[in-house]
């Protein structure tokens, strides 16, 4: 702070200084004035100078120094009173701003809130179109048509849900009901509902669950799986996904793996990034970057580990590390 209040005075210091040397080059010129008397008076004003200098140093930066110390905080009752004009006109003009900003972030927040409620009535309406569209395709005749529409019907329902999901995730902590969750149960409910899908790629299932029940949210546990099942059959092709659970240091561990095309190795730290792709596979249109990224957030707010292993060609593995049961009660103080 000293150094910019020395930059923001060097006009007024710099004329004090012209004019002790004009002092002192008169009375050097002139004989009439005693230079020995007019270097003494130099000296004097140049020591009251820099004592006035620091007493109004303190004084002048301390408004200056609570501004600076209040950083991104809209909390004005840290700020300094103002003691001079500029420092009243400079308070006036940041209480303007902040209750500007206040205002059109509220504003901001409640066309979010709408548009939000929106979206969600809009898919819930949607919703009942699918289910009639469903119930028409299962009495279709048709095989070869009925599970071509049953494809796209379950490609929208899973647009569908991962738009819902993905309003929701910002108030997950809201939403959340521990209790024990029977990871069979969920499973199967998952895989009956990409049956269809399944059969039409060939895809089967090797499940073996030693462990069998977890202590967590089974609808956002549900949604987890559901990205993870989905990734599987997305880019595997006539092959089985392996889905395996078991305790390890009383954790209980899940595992995907899938035999599909696997994930290149530069990709592997961002394939949880918001709205992340692939550059191996970039002109995959059907991607969004967003199940992976949701399901990580999701995990998160139950305290799940995610874990991807993957090689190029050959497959990937999805790990799921629940918490112990101990830290059941630092899930629910959410």
């Amino acid at each position: 702070m000293i150094k910019r209040y020395l930059i923001e005075r060097r006009s007024w210091i710099a004329l004090f200084l012209i004019m002790q040397l004009i002092v002192i080059f008169v009375s050097f010129m002139d004989a009439a004035v005693p230079l020995a008397s007019m270097l003494y008076i130099v000296y004097l004003s140049l020591i009251i100078f820099i004592l006035f200098f620091f007493s109004r140093y303190h004084i002048e930066t301390k408004y200056y120094k609570s501004l600076e110390e209040q950083n991104e905080s809209l909390d004005l009752s840290r700020i300094s009173m103002p003691d001079r004009p500029f420092e009243q006109i400079i308070e006036t003009c940041i209480i303007n701003q902040v209750q500007y900003s206040k205002q059109a972030s509220a504003q901001n927040q409640m066309t979010l809130e709408q548009e939000k409620d929106d979206l969600l009535a809009w898919i819930h309406e949607v919703k009942t179109p699918l289910t009639a569209m469903s119930l028409m395709i299962d009495r279709m005749d048709d095989d070869t048509m009925k599970s071509n529409l049953t494809y796209e019907w379950l490609r929208i329902h899973l647009l569908l849900d991962q738009q819902l999901h993905q309003r929701r995730i910002l108030f997950i902590e809201n939403d959340l009901f521990m209790e024990n969750t029977e990871l069979e149960t969920v499973i199967f409910n998952e895989i009956k509902t990409l049956q269809s899908w399944c059969i039409q790629k060939g895809i089967g299932f090797d499940i073996e669950l030693e462990a069998a029940t977890v202590v967590s949210d089974a609808k956002w546990v549900a949604y987890i799986i559901r990205q993870l099942l989905t990734n599987a059959v997305k880019y595997s092709e006539a092959t089985d996904i392996t889905i395996t659970s078991y305790k390890h240091a009383d954790q209980t561990i899940l595992k995907v793996r899938d035999y599909g095309r696997g994930i290149d190795p530069r990709d592997l730290p961002r394939i949880f990034d918001k709205g992340f792709t692939s550059t191996a596979i970039h002109r995959d249109i059907t991607a969004t970057g967003m199940g992976l990224y949701l399901a990580k957030k999701a995990a998160l707010s139950l305290f799940i580990h995610i874990h991807v292993e993957s090689i190029l060609g050959e497959g990937t593995t999805v790990t799921l590390t629940f918490p112990q049961k101990n830290e059941f009660v630092r899930i629910t103080s959410m």
